[in-house]
């Protein structure tokens, strides 16, 4: 990559950037540039369930002025699921210079006919999908149908066998002969070349 950049980097609803997945993800950006974990207020005090929509975008909006605050490389928003989600809509409010979503929770695990497409039409900032193809809330059939109705500038990186945490099975991992760190790998990869493409 031209520049390093700083990632900003926010968890999924069910797990904290400790989960030891969230630590993998971090340790694969920290070859990239400089990585600042953090976690929704919710989760900070104990509580399973997420808040409201417009406090989690506060929440990230405020994690994001600290990190422009310790860091002057470009910040980069990374996140797992619902983080990814939720700095989809950051990016509508804030300027920033690329959105990597980690498993794109595009339906809802409870209404699969729930599809939330609606930021993702309305953003402008470049953004990269990481999905599972075996991710049951990020279709990909239905994901191709949301990017081409997009204005942002987009790109995808399939995990083959992988799920939504872009684990791949075993019996995936043993027909392509292929370990999860190489899978993992890969999608630093991905990401390195997408952002060379648009920083």
């Amino acid at each position: 990559m031209r520049a390093k950049a700083a990632f900003l980097l926010a968890p999924g609803a069910g797990a904290s950037t400790a989960h030891p997945r969230m630590r993998a993800f971090a340790d694969l950006l920290a070859r990239l540039g400089t990585v600042h974990p953090f976690d929704y207020p919710y989760m900070l005090e104990g509580k399973r369930r997420p808040d409201r929509l417009p406090a989690l975008v506060a929440a990230h909006r405020k994690a994001l002025e600290e990190t422009r605050r310790v860091s002057r490389a470009p910040t980069v928003l990374v996140g797992k699921s619902m983080g990814g989600r939720v700095g989809c809509h950051v990016s509508q409010e804030e300027e920033v210079p690329a959105v990597v979503c980690l498993g794109y929770p595009l339906v809802s695990a409870a209404n699969p006919a729930n599809v939330r497409d609606a930021v993702l039409l309305e953003m402008t900032a470049p953004v990269l999908f990481v999905q599972g193809a075996r991710d049951a809330m990020c279709p990909l059939d239905r994901l191709e149908a949301v990017r081409a109705r997009m204005q942002a500038v987009n790109d995808l990186h399939v995990v083959e066998g992988g799920d939504h945490s872009l684990l791949v099975s075993k019996t995936s991992l043993k027909a392509r002969a292929m370990t999860q760190d190489q899978c993992d790998l890969a999608v630093l990869a991905a990401i390195e070349a997408f952002l060379d493409k648009v920083l």
